[in-house]
């Protein structure tokens, strides 16, 4: 190698410069964590949210699966209903919010005070039950002067009722509207944890994405990026609200949607802001339950299908789920999407590591992304390790791991 023309002081003045950024950049921009995310998330009424609720939603969801099956064999494109059908019955629920906010309304503190115990005593239980959501938590009223002391009751309600911080537990913080309230959130973190003798950095939350200002702040910047750098490692995801949100832009009633517009461009804010830093990107719901006559069910189900597929294909890996029969297309969507994008990618992954060429000449950056997708389908259940080994006998999931993780490039790579 040549020697450098330029002289050790010119080197120790870029590293001067430099060192600093790098380690500001690794320290905001850490990577994908390790845990798995869901694939949804269901929300539940405080006053009708019970122990049982994952088990009779999984129920409800199997008896809409067999009724109307001929709908849902025309979506299976990957030959995946069966193995819905098991999910749907040995663990059809992932994530399970129990709502103190919209879908709870007003009632008197009698009434919050009672909730919030049940619902502590009820996350407590789950988080303990094999079949059980492996994440669990509440939706609060959210932190505005009118709503800030009655939520920050009902969360202390929770905890004390659950005897701590359930595994998997997470509090939804909604209505973001300025990156102080991060702030607030996190010092509520902080002090919870000392009042009540919780273990430091036990309590996480995600935020809400569903107003305009929490994308676009009032001098023209990015809200969602800086409120991400302020959760101090406790903020775990940004969930999109799709009505408030859309309502608040001013879209009429009937064309509020996952896929219009103003969504797709909300969303896309928040993954780009969130990329790379260890924050999940989670969509919204849709209002349009499958009930109703022949027709109706039928096209709500075409129809969910269909928006999961699309969000799924947008890199938004989690969505809400807000009825049982939703649960029916969730994991169909997700177990076709991603046994069509392996089919895709293990090839290309096999190629990449015994660097065989090929008829298409992956970057690491392409083959750290295939291998993304593969993990993401095992972690979903979408397909076991033995059919990622039988397309690509070298990429087991120490090999996809070293793939995803990795921060420097291989020798020898293109």
């Amino acid at each position: 190698m040549t020697e450098s023309r330029l002289s050790a002081a010119v080197h120790d003045r870029l590293d001067g410069l430099l060192d600093p950024v790098d380690e500001r950049l690794a320290a905001q921009y850490p990577g994908n964590r390790d845990e798995i995310q869901p694939v949804h998330t269901i929300y539940v009424s405080a006053a009708d949210a019970t122990v049982d609720t994952p088990r009779l939603w999984g129920e409800q969801a199997i008896a809409l699966l067999d009724s109307h099956a001929h709908v849902f064999a025309d979506l299976d494109t990957e030959n995946a209903l069966a193995d819905v059908r098991v999910q749907l019955g040995r663990k059809p629920v992932q994530d399970f919010r129990i709502d103190f906010e919209d879908g709870y309304g007003r009632r008197s503190d009698e009434e919050e005070d009672a909730a919030a115990t049940s619902a502590g005593r009820t996350l407590a239980a789950l988080s303990t039950d094999p079949a059980g959501p492996s994440w669990g938590g509440i939706r609060f009223k959210g932190l505005p002067a009118g709503e800030r002391r009655r939520s920050i009751r009902t969360l202390e309600l929770v905890l004390d009722a659950a005897g701590g911080v359930p595994d998997g537990f997470v509090f939804t913080v909604p209505k973001l509207r300025a990156v102080e309230q991060v702030t607030a959130t996190v010092l509520l973190c902080e002090e919870l944890e000392k009042a009540h003798g919780l273990e430091t950095g036990s309590l996480r939350f995600e935020l809400q994405i569903e107003s305009p200002q929490a994308v676009i702040a009032a001098d023209g910047t990015v809200a969602v990026a800086p409120a991400i750098h302020r959760g101090a490692g406790r903020l775990t995801g940004l969930h999109y609200g799709t009505y408030d949100y859309s309502a608040a832009c001013g879209i009429a009633s009937r064309h509020q949607s996952l896929e219009h517009p103003v969504a797709d461009h909300a969303k896309a804010v928040m993954l780009a802001a969130a990329a790379q830093t260890g924050v999940w990107v989670c969509d919204g719901s849709t209002q349009v339950a499958p009930v109703g006559g022949a027709t109706a069910i039928r096209d709500a189900i075409t129809r969910h299908h269909r928006l999961v597929t699309r969000s799924l294909e947008r890199g938004y890996y989690q969505g809400w789920d807000m009825h049982p029969g939703h649960l029916v297309t969730r994991w169909l969507a997700t177990f076709g999407f991603y046994r069509n994008a392996l089919g895709a990618a293990a090839p290309r992954i096999q190629s990449y590591l015994g660097r065989q060429g090929g008829d298409v000449i992956d970057e690491p950056a392409t083959a750290q992304a295939l291998a993304a997708v593969v993990l993401r389908g095992l972690d979903a259940g979408a397909y076991p390790e033995s059919e990622v080994l039988r397309l690509a006998p070298s990429a087991d999931t120490d090999a996809l791991r070293h793939l995803v993780g990795r921060t420097t490039p291989i020798t020898g790579e293109h």
